[in-house]
């Protein structure tokens, strides 16, 4: 398959699995920089291959085949992204974007052995999932975003779902990174805003980091 193919089909996964869940030909279009109408070819062109199921004006819905391929390329993107976060210390925004293009030339075979020279991991350093071999995703996801979050309790970060380089920046910085410990002091309902403490300091933020930072309740 084209990367154009991959992606397209990746895109429409990964959107699928969010809380938004717009997979129209122009959510789509707008994630990959494309425009509506190439999109809209593409749909169609993957219908026909049977990687989708196409109707106008409707969102775009993977067939058994399509989720297959993106799983399989999910899968890839993610392991690469462990393997350079355990072999070079890159930082997140670094690793997704070498991944992005690694992903695309790998072999199943390499795949497979990349993940059993990492002992199998199940999530990637931003604690996204990482299919098997099979194209299954194997554990089950109990996180909810920053914003839904309850005052006075203790929370991991499991989940960092962002591609963006100055929100990796500032993470890394204020010590928000998978598996730490966050304690929420004050929600700001009316403001979506939420304020946090972690390695005592105080952070506030807004609705556009609270909603795309997962986190597990600590019991």
């Amino acid at each position: 398959m084209s990367v154009a193919i991959e992606n397209f089909v990746k895109a429409i996964y990964k959107n699928n699995s969010n809380d938004v869940k717009n997979t129209k030909p122009g959510n789509i279009a707008k994630l990959l920089g494309i425009s509506n109408a190439a999109a809209t070819d593409m749909a169609k062109n993957l219908a026909n291959k049977n990687l989708l199921n196409y109707e106008k004006y409707k969102a775009l819905e993977l067939t058994k085949a399509g989720e297959k391929l993106a799983l399989n390329v999910i899968r890839k993107h993610r392991l690469w992204e462990a393997f350079l976060h355990k072999t070079f210390d890159m930082s997140l925004h670094e690793i997704h974007r070498e991944a992005e293009f690694l992903e695309h030339e790998t072999s199943n075979f390499l795949a497979n052995k990349i993940s059993t020279y990492l002992g199998n991991p199940k999530f990637d350093p931003h604690g996204d999932p990482i299919p098997n071999a099979n194209g299954e995703i194997t554990t089950i996801d109990t996180s909810i975003s920053l914003s839904n979050t309850k005052e006075g309790k203790n929370y991991t970060i499991s989940r960092l779902m962002s591609d963006d380089k100055e929100f990796f920046d500032f993470c890394g910085l204020n010590g928000l990174k998978y598996g730490n410990t966050v304690l929420v002091t004050k929600q700001f309902s009316k403001n979506k805003m939420t304020q946090i403490s972690i390695n005592n300091n105080t952070i506030l933020l807004n609705e556009d980091f609270t909603n795309i930072i997962y986190v597990n309740e600590i019991k």
